[in-house]
């Protein structure tokens, strides 16, 4: 079976490079432009790994993992962030929040596939 992975990021281009990677790979993916949407697309859906930008509108990823960690059936969901920011503090904030890994834009597909097929085993 194979696993199901949630990017959620409010470019689009970076939504399609990450899907296409990851589809390339037989995972199966849905997409959320920010962490509003990631919720509502999150309700009853299993997903496996969870791939989050940190600066996006209406929730920015680190709320949004804040959040995600609150519930029940996402508290173990591994999450990486795939993000601009590159400050030691944000990654702190982030590893507070509950990510598992961190990956700065721009970034080489291997290296998010690496980190993703280490997250899921």
């Amino acid at each position: 079976m194979s696993k199901t992975i949630l990017i959620v990021d409010d470019s689009l281009s970076i939504r399609q490079l990450v899907k296409a990677a990851l589809t390339s790979q037989g995972y199966g993916v849905i997409d959320a432009c920010d962490g509003v949407d990631a919720l509502n697309k999150l309700t009853g859906q299993r997903v496996n790994l969870i791939i989050s930008d940190v600066n996006m509108p209406n929730m920015d990823g680190i709320t949004f993992l804040k959040t995600l960690k609150t519930k029940p059936e996402h508290k173990f969901t591994p999450v990486v962030m795939l993000t601009t920011e590159s400050q030691d503090s944000k990654k702190k904030e982030g590893q507070a929040a509950g990510a598992r890994a961190w990956i700065v834009k721009p970034f080489q597909p291997p290296q998010l596939l690496a980190a993703v097929e280490k997250l899921l085993m």
